[in-house]
């Protein structure tokens, strides 16, 4: 079990923070908070040797429905996934021009985690959020439209490719699994699917403080430069780094008990940033773990990927 040395990175709480991404052009952090319906970006110093710390305020972009996700567009600005659609923002706070409204019922469903792959498509995944049957479908927009790509979870999660392109990971939070595909990089088609990682079901009836044990389920993640990937544990207070084959290398704990999606940055790419939440979070467990629903930051010894960008 490691130690880390976890930084705030902010200290005003989102509801929950979710998506974020590095942009190594501006030193920036972008990141969601979904209840809040707003955008986030900050900057960060780029001497991340020793305090990870920010150069300026939090900058905050209200939208009109949650956002799910978002990514970094080649030229500039961003591409968002609301409830109602997938957005594209040219400049930070400006119009939002919709490029494809949601397919879905957006009284039940909304879009979740979601990011793009190295050929410029943008992945969004939709959450159905009675959570008692998984219509969760994952979307790919490219310069054709929007296209289902697969289906049958709950609540879609902890999508990322392998540096190589070759192997993708898609999870789905509510089945506590995450599965691996193999990836034809021009159509972007998942095939062969296995289970990578199976956690163990929550127990009826746990509740933070219970003595029961248990370690959370997979929600967002990342890859590092060496294949691995980064788990976060909603509920088990924890990240986990597997091997390309599915083991479990390293387990880290995190300041909050839902850690939400990790992501690298930094001038070396070796600053860990996590989102977390403290949305339906008991005062109880919030008076224990005050900073959840901040953006929290840690250096690692492996350096991560570089996000990819939207290619309009």
């Amino acid at each position: 079990m490691t130690a880390p040395a976890w930084q705030a990175l902010t200290t005003q709480p989102d509801g929950l923070s979710e998506s974020p991404f590095w942009h190594p052009h501006e030193q920036r952090l972008y990141w969601v908070d979904i209840p809040g319906r707003r955008l986030a970006r900050v900057k960060v110093r780029p001497d991340t040797q020793a305090a990870i710390q920010t150069d300026g305020a939090v900058e905050y972009w209200p939208v009109p429905e949650e956002p799910g996700c978002m990514a970094p567009v080649a030229g500039g600005g961003v591409i968002v996934a609301l409830r109602d659609g997938i957005y594209l923002g040219r400049t930070w706070g400006g119009p939002l021009e919709l490029l494809a409204p949601a397919p879905y019922d957006t009284t039940r469903l909304r879009f979740n985690d979601g990011k793009c792959d190295a050929q410029g498509r943008f992945w969004a995944g939709s959450l159905y959020e009675p959570k008692d049957q998984a219509l969760g479908t994952l979307y790919m927009l490219d310069g054709q439209g929007l296209h289902a790509m697969q289906g049958g979870v709950t609540t879609a999660n902890g999508l990322a490719w392998s540096p190589d392109g070759r192997t993708a990971y898609w999870a789905d939070t509510a089945a506590h699994q995450v599965r691996a595909f193999e990836v034809d990089a021009a159509s972007g088609h998942f095939t062969n699917a296995r289970v990578f990682y199976q956690a163990t079901p929550k127990p009826t009836g746990w509740a933070w403080g219970s003595a029961a044990s248990y370690g959370g389920r997979p929600d967002g993640a990342t890859v590092d430069a060496e294949g691995c990937y980064w788990s976060a544990q909603y509920e088990g207070g924890r990240l986990l780094r597997f091997s390309p084959k599915g083991e479990v290398l390293a387990e880290v704990r995190t300041p909050t008990l839902c850690p939400t999606m990790s992501c690298f940055g930094g001038a070396d790419l070796k600053t860990l940033f996590i989102t977390t939440s403290r949305q339906g979070r008991s005062e109880a467990e919030l008076a224990q773990y005050p900073g959840a629903g901040c953006v929290w930051a840690m250096r690692v010894e492996v350096a991560g990927v570089n996000s990819c960008n939207f290619k309009i």
